[in-house]
């Protein structure tokens, strides 16, 4: 559970960041509420998988979900830049991220 709990996590982060790019500054009342239950969400999720997982191993996929996750739906959704190299340094995170899952014995 404690890895379904940390996917869960990294998706409420990236729902955190649409909502707080919509919420235009908390200019917008749903959207600010929205990023507060999801940013929520996420660190509830967070600090349930730190309970079995090393939080270093826990924290660096959280962030990579994040991260690759908010990048991905800045291009999708608010057509922000999409190029060769941003592509090679989000398969880096990737990388990265997978990496210190083998590592980490979990």
């Amino acid at each position: 559970m404690d890895w379904f709990f940390l996917l869960i996590a990294g998706f409420a982060e990236i729902g955190s960041v649409i909502s707080l790019k919509c919420a235009e500054g908390f200019k917008k009342w749903p959207s600010t509420i929205s990023c507060l239950v999801f940013g929520s969400l996420s660190f509830y999720f967070l600090s349930l998988s730190v309970t079995s997982l090393p939080v270093g191993t826990a924290y660096a996929i959280w962030t990579g979900i994040g991260t690759v996750g908010s990048v991905l739906a800045g291009m999708i959704f608010f057509n922000e830049p999409r190029n060769l190299r941003s592509t090679i340094w989000i398969l880096c995170i990737i990388a990265g991220a997978v990496g210190v899952k083998i590592t980490s014995g979990h």
